[in-house]
């Protein structure tokens, strides 16, 4: 059985949280995320434990991309010992750089993971460019 807690020690804790380890004013996230970008494609990883897969709406709005999902309350009279994990409706916002193609973003749902792909743009893909000489300019000419 979970036992509760001593009050000050839970303060602590608190106050850890809101202020992080060096003092500094840290929110505490509800969708922790990861991002990285591997090759041609940005991957972007949000946890939502217990969260029905129906009740996530991923909008993308110009180059915004908002995750929004919930995690129900419990339906029960029975009497609260902890309460740590965020209940309710909640949501993240991402603003993504225009090098992004937003048009073809794959998302998927596994094991309380949301994983978004999200490819580089074509135009913000490295290419070569052709350098033209005067010599290309007289044999178009003279052909």
């Amino acid at each position: 059985m979970l036992m509760r807690t001593d009050p000050f020690r839970d303060l602590d804790r608190f106050a850890q949280q809101m202020l992080g380890t060096n003092g500094t004013l840290a929110r505490p996230s509800v969708m922790p995320m990861d991002a990285w970008r591997d090759g041609d494609t940005f991957h972007v990883e949000f946890d939502l434990p217990g969260v029905d897969p129906g009740s996530i709406d991923l909008d993308v709005e110009r180059n915004v991309v908002t995750v929004r999902a919930e995690r129900p309350n419990r339906a029960s009279d029975a009497e609260l010992i902890a309460a740590e994990r965020p209940r309710g409706v909640f949501s993240r916002q991402l603003v993504l750089g225009d090098n992004l193609d937003t048009e073809h973003i794959e998302a998927h749902y596994d094991t309380g993971v949301l994983s978004l792909a999200i490819p580089v743009a074509e135009k913000a893909k490295p290419r070569k460019i052709a350098i033209a000489t005067k010599d290309d300019q007289r044999q178009a000419i003279g052909a």
